[in-house]
């Protein structure tokens, strides 16, 4: 009879881990890449149509002039798009290769992160893996930003400050005898149909969820993350001044008529909870890895026993209970 062959050895531990760890590298680059994909889907096709929602006759609401394209705006798509993606890059990667000396100066380099990749099994540069992994859930939250925003631009398809100016309805046409007529249908406009389209988007604003979005990202890491002494000031008014740029955007938009005052607090409330929620709960408030003497110490103190003490009676205590038992 043949000898069976000895089961194969089960692999080493390290070598588990890495190969776990790479798993779930891919599939992060999965979601990441389906992320982009929805983004283009709603950016720059027709995949999901608009909303058509109708107006009342010469509803005031609608009427603002047409303020021109967006490149003549006072903060145009590509300055806002080139900050919100550009600024946030250059702070991040400064701040950390500067956080990363200081460690290194301090002799603290044994407290960093290890690789994704190999686990356990050995280091890469914490540089790298921080600065990725901040980078990386940076660019994730502002496609989701953009997802977020336009599919509530999709669903609700509101009307923008100056859509009459674009619609270009005939009122005779239409029998607007009355103001409280109410107009629906693609049909009743006789403009441009992609502007008219663009002027069915308005909220949220895209424009005030991604500014405050970055800004607010960005505020949460240079606060959680530059622990130098002297800057009680420079950090708040830093934050500060982001926020300040994000909000003024928000009114820009209302004063050039583009959107309306509840556009912008949605996008502002978008951008916000977006950030707060992966600064907070993805990235532990930009925070590294646990130092080993920490993890021990913490362990020491679960793993020792319950030392309990015989209990004394006061003479307070006892005075107390005897005159209650009296009333009683």
């Amino acid at each position: 009879m043949p000898v069976p062959s000895p089961p194969a050895p089960p692999p080493p531990p390290a070598a588990a881990a890495a190969a776990l760890l790479t798993r779930m590298l891919y599939f992060q680059m999965v979601i990441m890449a389906g992320t982009v994909m929805l983004a283009y889907y709603f950016e720059y096709t027709d995949t999901f149509s608009v909303n058509v929602q109708g107006f009342f006759c010469y509803e005031s609401a609608y009427r603002k002039p047409y303020p021109g394209p967006e490149e003549s705006s006072a903060v145009p798509p590509v300055l806002l798009y080139s900050l919100a993606a550009g600024v946030p890059v250059l702070v991040i990667i400064v701040g950390e290769t500067a956080v990363f000396c200081l460690q290194m100066a301090t002799r603290d380099f044994e407290n960093q992160e290890k690789t994704i990749l190999t686990g356990d099994c050995c280091y890469i540069n914490p540089l790298v893996r921080r600065t990725v992994r901040f980078l990386g859930i940076y660019a994730f939250g502002l496609f989701a930003t953009d997802i977020f925003v336009n599919a509530g631009q999709v669903v609700t398809g509101n009307l923008a400050p100056h859509f009459i100016a674009l619609c270009k309805p005939n009122y005779t046409a239409l029998g607007c005898q009355q103001f409280t007529q109410f107009i629906s249908g693609a049909e009743a406009c006789s403009g441009n149909p992609d502007l008219i389209m663009k002027a069915r988007k308005t909220f949220p604003s895209k424009e005030a969820a991604l500014s405050v979005y970055a800004a607010t990202y960005l505020a949460m890491y240079i606060t959680n993350t530059i622990k130098a002494r002297g800057t009680r000031l420079a950090k708040p008014v830093l934050c500060l001044s982001l926020m300040c740029m994000a909000f003024l955007t928000g009114i820009n938009r209302v004063a050039e008529y583009r959107n309306h005052w509840s556009d912008v607090i949605a996008g502002f409330l978008v951008g916000i909870s977006i950030a707060a929620f992966l600064v907070v709960c993805v990235v532990n408030n930009f925070r590294g890895r646990q130092p080993e003497h920490e993890h021990s110490h913490m362990d020491n103190l679960a793993q020792m026993p319950m030392i309990s003490l015989p209990r004394v009676e006061s003479p307070l205590e006892k005075n107390h209970i005897t005159a209650f038992a009296e009333v009683t």
